[in-house]
């Protein structure tokens, strides 16, 4: 497998480090470095205030000052005891959560430039609670890492997801789903006095009302597929092939759902009475390859060991890419992580674009891909 490594020292302003066979991975800030033009973007942004990525340097001062202070973690924080200021391009590390929205907005400008006219965008945001201390504490157990503000007060759930959805939909983008990502197996929380936190949000984002979406590949199979065309009621042994009913109540237009009729004036002139039209398989009858999944997902989280401590599963980017990116697409993440998306978009056939800050995630995802990838062995 080939692959290539650009030497610069800092990875900020984006190079291409890794291309093989429908994967490209390419190192620096998601801002900077867009520039594909992907059908699909999936990705789940680092939460706010949530986590430290371990992305950060301290540039200038004194070389052999031990740089002391927690606020260090602080992209632009300066040193106490010499003039050496901590750059750290990473996000979710913003002193407050107006910051992270509005670096979030401009990642995603880009991302609507870059993306196809049809394409969508998934993304997947977890929430968290403001607290004593001025440090924001998770809503899924995990250990805060900064000192960033919140001006509510303690104890307030912050409702990062949607602030970050609605400033997106001011900023030009079709807001047209949030999904809910139900954790079967949620982390627990040591916590009495609200309750415990069992999911994420996953919102469908579009350039416009009119996109790409196939519902065919993400349907939920039917239990009962002799009941699709709509001609016969499930239901007990004495019911029987009609629905249940008695001739009677059938001749007078009845069904096992309640009347068969009822009044359109959406399609002709209301006249006398109104217009009587069957309904047909608008109520009766399911979609034979199954049913609409619905906004809400229920998917268990699946264990990681690598570095990255927060990848998401991959049943969640396989559903978002399967209905919202053609055969053959293209899938970009900005925030490409371990590279789960590029997994499931590899597994369902379409090329790949990441984008991420640390060089080691990058490893990591390469090390993921490898066997799903020309020439790789697994």
């Amino acid at each position: 497998m080939n692959g290539h490594r650009d030497q610069r020292p800092d990875g900020l302003a984006g190079y291409e480090y890794h291309r093989s066979g429908p994967v490209t991975l390419y190192l620096g800030d998601a801002r900077r470095v867009l520039a594909a033009m992907p059908d699909a973007v999936v990705t789940s942004p680092p939460f706010w205030s949530l986590r430290d990525y371990g992305t950060g340097r301290w540039s200038g001062g004194d070389f052999d000052c031990p740089h002391p202070g927690r606020q260090r973690r602080l992209n632009g924080a300066r040193c106490v005891r010499c003039p050496a200021v901590w750059i750290d391009p990473q996000y979710g590390l913003e002193s407050t959560i107006e910051q992270y929205v509005d670096r979030l907005v401009g990642v995603f400008d880009e991302v609507r430039r870059v993306l196809s006219p049809t394409g969508t965008c998934w993304l997947n945001l977890g929430d968290s609670y403001s607290a004593p201390g001025r440090r924001a504490q998770p809503t899924s157990g995990a250990t805060p890492a900064t000192n960033t503000a919140s001006m509510l007060p303690a104890k307030n759930l912050i409702g990062v997801p949607w602030r970050v959805a609605f400033a997106l939909q001011t900023s030009g983008w079709w807001l047209r789903n949030a999904v809910i990502w139900s954790k079967t197996n949620p982390m627990p929380e040591s916590v009495a006095d609200r309750l415990s936190t069992t999911y994420e949000l996953l919102f469908l984002l579009t350039t416009s009302q009119n996109y790409y979406f196939d519902l065919d590949p993400i349907r939920v199979p039917l239990a009962r597929p002799e009941a699709a065309d709509g001609t016969r009621i499930i239901g007990g042994a004495r019911k029987g092939a009609t629905g249940g009913i008695g001739p009677t109540a059938r001749r007078r237009g009845a069904t096992a759902y309640g009347g068969k009729y009822t009044t359109d004036t959406a399609t002709e002139p209301r006249a006398g009475a109104g217009n009587l039209k069957p309904l047909g398989h608008a109520h009766t009858a399911a979609h034979p390859r199954g049913r609409n999944p619905g906004d809400v997902w229920r998917i268990a989280t699946r264990p990681y060991r690598g570095s990255h401590v927060a990848p998401f599963p991959i049943d969640l980017p396989l559903r978002a890419i399967a209905a919202g990116c053609p055969p053959g697409g293209v899938v970009l993440d900005p925030f490409s992580g371990a590279g789960t998306t590029g997994l499931a978009a590899t597994r369902l056939g379409r090329r790949y674009i990441g984008v991420d800050i640390a060089a080691r995630f990058h490893d990591e995802a390469i090390t993921r891909l490898r066997p799903h990838l020309p020439g790789g062995s697994g």
